[in-house]
């Protein structure tokens, strides 16, 4: 029997791009899912529509602290992805980024300790780095949140560090890199130039090309999240996933522009800068520990990923906003 056969799984943000991933991987290694999704008077699920039947599904929001109590009711594991994570509407709604990603991880911690569950798994960002000021960058690197979607973060973690520490509360923290993949929006650069590549625009438009990021395929990003909430060791601690290589958003689009067979022209667009002081110019991955405390490694290449990715783009082209500059 695996860690997750037969568990008893809570997610939030499960029905978003990362998180959609995860279930199907929680639901392949034999656990029994409940996903608590952002309320939409819809009634749409986001990611996990079509699945109804494969998990537990309640709508609700990680502000209210009542509806977390009943999400996490006789469950032994939670998995927390939900949050606001696009930097730019940071600078334009910031109080909304601390609701959400400060309170609504208070509550999900909260209720994991009111309600006795055996693991909880909180998600980090590497946004909480900042520029690096050395590389690669392991877990004791400095705290330098250049946005207020980071500092959201970073008082996110220090909750859950704080309640290992005053309650014992059984956490642990994973922090991704930047991952791409099937599903995500055009918020993300990797879709955002595949769909331009894609459409019929005449230029790539990005914002500045310098910045260097580290780049792991969201199937790999899923069972690193699995791995760290498996690994006792991991309790009370942060954990990298990433793959350790660096590239230059100029040197993606290159790049993309090989994958895809599409040659267009790389523009800068004034709209699409950030703030200098808020730019973090350089992200690469120290792994170190999830390899050795966890055995996770990545398994897809970026080439393939790439591949991947184009390919799910170029097939929900219709879906995405290709022309238009979403923060």
């Amino acid at each position: 029997m695996g860690l997750l056969d037969g568990r008893k799984v809570m997610i939030t943000g499960g029905e978003g791009f990362i998180g959609s991933h995860l279930v199907e991987r929680l639901l392949e290694e034999g656990a029994e899912v409940r996903a608590l999704v952002h309320y939409s008077p819809s009634g749409k699920v986001g990611w996990l529509e079509g699945r109804e039947a494969d998990l537990e599904i309640l709508q609700g929001d990680v502000r209210d602290a009542e509806r977390l109590m009943q999400a996490a009711e006789g469950r032994d594991m939670i998995f927390h992805l939900a949050a606001l994570i696009g930097i730019p509407y940071s600078y334009v709604a910031p109080e909304s980024y601390i609701q959400t990603n400060v309170q609504g991880t208070y509550n999900v911690l909260n209720a994991a300790r009111r309600m006795d569950v055996g693991r909880v798994l909180v998600t980090s960002t590497s946004e909480v780095y900042g520029t690096a000021s050395m590389v690669p960058i392991d877990e004791a690197h400095p705290l330098q949140p250049q946005s207020p979607y980071a500092a959201t973060k970073v008082g996110g973690d220090a909750l859950a560090i704080s309640f290992h520490r005053s309650f014992e509360t059984p956490v642990a923290i994973v922090r991704p890199f930047n991952t791409y993949g099937p599903r995500q929006s055009t918020r993300a650069v990797i879709p955002m130039i595949i769909s331009q590549l894609y459409s019929d625009t005449n230029e790539i438009h990005l914002g500045t090309l310098s910045p260097t990021r580290d780049f792991n395929y969201v199937t790999d990003t899923a069972a690193g999240f699995i791995a760290v909430a498996g690994c006792d060791r991991a309790l009370g601690e942060v954990v990298n996933v990433g793959s350790g290589r660096e590239i230059s958003i100029g040197d993606l689009a290159e790049l993309l522009k090989k994958v895809t067979g599409v040659d267009k022209p790389v523009t800068t667009d004034e709209d699409r800068l950030r703030p200098e002081a808020s730019e973090v110019q350089r992200l690469l991955c120290d792994g170190t520990r999830a390899r050795d405390w966890t055995g996770w490694e990545p398994q897809v290449s970026l080439e393939e990923g790439l591949a991947r990715t184009a390919e799910w783009i170029r097939d929900n082209l219709e879906h995405l906003k290709a022309k238009q500059y979403h923060v």
